[in-house]
């Protein structure tokens, strides 16, 4: 049966998806809601959120993602960073999933990636749970009403919690799946509840498709300046290195917090909302975002609350430490209305060092902002995977290993031509440790960070004195407004100098060790930022 509120040029059995029970097409957000509800799939919370608890999976499942091996990819994919899956496999795949999904009910969402309509990339979400309809309807971009009445879609997602894959039939590494097609232009989600996959897996299409284009996708957040775009600055980042909190920053405007491209017209959002972690979140700190968990129809995910009050527990990690909630871009006062913005002005490249070795801030030439950005050092944060439960030293090349389909040259020497065109400032920023390592010091202060972007942003930073940093050669400032100088050199944070310098000497031969695999491919200045 066919129910909506739009039913698209196309529906599921034009797309031979055949014998479900009842299909709901592109509701909205009550009736979604209403839906999840009647379910028993969560509840009703203040203000009109819906409350959610995704189980077992809290976090994205990396190993569990694959991309299907077909001869029109097989020379771009980076197999050493994707795990495979053979064309039979995926066959096979979608046969059993098809047939386990045979008489029960979904939610259809037509959505679209990429706010710059000449990039733009139509995608079919199709989900088991009501809940998951909400989510990705707030997390990619809505199409006109009248759009709907024609919409075909590019790529389908097709997303069964209650679908567990077979490895040795499915070619896959557990009963949790992942699996992209781009050849049959499918994407298989099965096993798992938690709705991250959703909008990763949108993501990682987009980190494959659009490098053809000319387009350089960024795992990033970014904001411009109030009524002037031609200051755009966008912030590169792993979850947990603060690309949300930094970017909704109240005197500039929000153009998105995670999923950015650049094109040869500018920046552009790949979404229409924001996943937001919500651990500690302070309505100090951060007003605008937890005044969005408060917000109709902003989706909870995985916290505790008062089971009488409904009255969520921010500081409560017992279910994971990646509770978030997710919203529509227009919840933020100060959002873009048009996901739009210039070429960046500044790019920040955000880490969170659990070495407690990095300064909090460090202006890069372009040669040592492409060595940072193949690098992308950062620490896992408890709960972003499973099984990561503190802060774990990783590098993950382009802030994004996982969602990265192509080799990691390919998206540094677009970033680079670009940042050659039109000539970005680049800066370093550690939202880690500082007076020691992840159990021995703190993490660095919000407010010194923010200070220190604002300055950076505004041109203050660059007017100021600079020193060499012995280990890795880029620029510090000497002083900066408002943040303690102590702050801006880490080894004067530390009890024990002698420990910083045997620390930070351990973490150069880390990158050095970790960036020996790119040597081959990058320039000479590259290799010579690499050598200090």
């Amino acid at each position: 049966m066919t129910i909506g509120r739009v039913n698209p040029a196309q529906t599921l059995d034009d797309q031979g998806i055949t014998g479900l029970g009842s299909v709901y097409y592109n509701l909205i957000e009550p009736a979604l809601m209403e839906a999840a509800v009647s379910r028993g799939e969560g509840k009703i919370g203040i203000g009109g959120t819906f409350l959610v608890s995704t189980g077992k999976f809290t976090g994205r499942s990396p190993k569990d993602k694959h991309v299907v091996r077909t001869a029109g990819v097989a020379e771009h994919v980076w197999w050493e960073n994707n795990a495979e899956m053979s064309p039979d496999a995926f066959d096979r795949l979608y046969d059993d999933m098809l047939a386990h999904m045979k008489g029960k009910d979904y939610f259809v969402q037509d959505l679209y990636a990429g706010a710059d309509a000449t990039h733009r990339l139509d995608v079919r979400v199709v989900t088991e749970l009501a809940w998951h309809g909400l989510f990705i309807r707030h997390l990619l971009r809505r199409p006109e009403r009248a759009e709907l009445d024609s919409y075909t879609p590019e790529f389908t997602i097709i997303n069964c919690p209650t679908f567990k894959a077979d490895p040795a039939r499915h070619g896959c590494a557990s009963d949790t799946v992942i699996a992209l097609n781009f050849e049959r232009r499918l994407i298989l989600i099965g096993n798992t509840e938690y709705a991250g996959e959703n909008k990763k897996s949108v993501f990682s299409l987009l980190n494959y498709m659009l490098p053809e284009k000319g387009v350089m996708p960024m795992h990033c957040s970014a904001n411009h300046a109030k009524d002037n775009p031609d200051d755009t600055a966008v912030f590169f980042g792993l979850s947990g290195t603060g690309k949300t909190t930094l970017s909704a920053d109240p005197a500039r405007t929000l153009i998105g917090d995670d999923e950015h491209g650049w094109s040869d017209e500018g920046t552009f959002n790949f979404e229409g909302g924001c996943y937001a972690k919500t651990i500690s979140l302070s309505p100090a700190a951060e007003p605008e975002i937890y005044a969005t968990t408060r917000k109709f129809a902003t989706v909870i995910e995985n916290m505790v609350y008062d089971p009488d009050t409904l009255e969520l527990d921010f500081e409560d990690d017992s279910l994971t430490a990646n509770m978030r909630c997710a919203y529509p871009l227009e919840y933020i006062s100060n959002a873009s209305a048009t996901g739009l913005g210039s070429h960046p002005k500044n790019i920040i490249m955000l880490t969170c060092d659990a070495y407690g070795v990095l300064p909090p801030i460090s202006r890069l030439t372009p040669a040592q902002a492409m060595y940072h950005f193949l690098s992308g050092f950062t620490s896992k944060v408890a709960g972003t995977e499973r099984g990561v439960t503190e802060p774990m030293p990783t590098f993950s090349t382009c802030f994004g290993a996982p969602f990265m389909p192509r080799r990691p040259e390919v998206y540094g020497k677009l970033l680079q031509e670009k940042i050659a065109q039109h000539g970005a400032s680049c800066w370093l920023v550690n939202t880690g440790w500082t007076g020691g390592a992840y159990g021995t010091g703190k993490r660095m202060p919000l407010k010194a960070t923010r200070a220190l972007l604002t300055a950076a942003l505004d041109g203050t930073l660059d007017k100021g004195k600079f020193r060499k940093d012995p280990n890795f050669g880029f620029e510090v400032p000497i002083d900066a407004p408002d943040v303690d100088t102590a702050l801006l050199d880490p080894r004067r944070t530390w009890a024990d100098t002698a420990a910083y310098d045997a620390q930070a000497q351990k973490l150069v031969g880390m990158f050095a060790e970790n960036f020996a695999q790119y040597v081959p491919y990058i320039d000479a200045d590259v290799k010579a930022a690499a050598l200090g």
